[in-house]
C-alpha cells in the first residue's frame, strides 16, 4: 500500500532536469503546431526546417503519422512537457511526492517514449524524412524518462535487483547515451549515401 512508504521529492538535479527537458519538448511542440496550423492554411508552406530531401519537417507534417489521435500529434506534447515542467518545478519548491504519483509519472513517460520510438521507426522506415524538431522532443523524452526511472528504482517505488540499483547510481548516464547513441547510429546508416555525397 501507498501508506507504507513515506512521500519522497527529489534531488535539485532530476528537478532541474525535469524543468530543463520539458521546456525543450514544450518548445518543439510549440514550434511544430504553430507550423502546422500554417501548412492547413497553405499546402505550399515549407516549414523552416525543411532543408533538404532527409531533413524535411513538411514531410512529416503532412503525413497520417502525424494526427494519430485525429489532431496533430504536438498538442499532445503541449500537453505533457507541459506537467513535466510543473512537476520540476514543484520538486524544486520541495514538493514529495507519494509512490503511486511518481509510478504514475513514470507510467506516463513510458507511454511517450514508447510513442515517440514508433514516430522514430515511422520518420525513419516509413515516411523517410527526418524532423529536427521531433528529434529534439525524442531526446528530450528519452533522458526524462530515464532519470524518473532511475529515481524510481533507487527508491524502491520500481523493483530492480540491488546490483542494477546500484549500477543506476553510478553509471545513470548509460542508458541515455546509449539510447541516443542507438538512434544517432540508425539515421546515420538509414540515408548513408546522402550524408556521404
Amino acid at each position: 500500500m501507498s501508506g507504507d512508504r513515506p512521500a519522497v521529492g527529489s534531488g535539485r538535479g532530476l528537478a532541474w532536469l525535469l524543468v530543463i527537458t520539458g521546456a525543450a519538448g514544450l518548445l518543439a511542440a510549440w514550434v511544430i503546431t504553430l507550423d502546422k496550423f500554417k501548412l492547413l492554411e497553405d499546402p505550399n508552406f515549407q516549414p523552416g526546417c525543411s532543408l533538404n530531401p532527409v531533413v524535411s519537417c513538411g514531410n512529416i507534417m503532412k503525413s497520417e503519422q502525424a494526427s494519430v489521435f485525429g489532431f496533430p500529434n504536438p498538442m499532445l506534447g503541449l500537453a505533457a512537457y507541459a506537467i513535466v515542467i510543473c512537476v520540476g518545478v514543484s520538486l524544486l519548491a520541495g514538493a514529495r511526492f507519494p509512490r503511486w504519483y511518481w509510478l504514475t509519472f513514470n507510467a506516463g513517460m513510458l507511454f511517450g517514449v514508447g510513442f515517440c520510438t514508433w514516430l522514430q521507426y515511422q520518420s525513419l522506415y516509413v515516411i523517410g524524412s527526418l524532423c529536427l524538431w521531433c528529434s529534439l522532443a525524442w531526446i528530450a523524452t528519452i533522458v526524462m524518462f530515464c532519470y524518473v526511472t532511475k529515481h524510481n528504482v533507487e527508491h524502491r517505488f520500481l523493483p530492480a535487483p540491488e546490483g542494477l540499483r546500484n549500477g543506476l547510481k553510478e553509471f545513470h548516464w548509460v542508458p541515455p547515451v546509449l539510447w541516443i547513441g542507438v538512434i544517432g547510429m540508425l539515421i546515420l546508416t538509414r540515408w548513408w549515401d546522402f550524408w556521404t555525397s
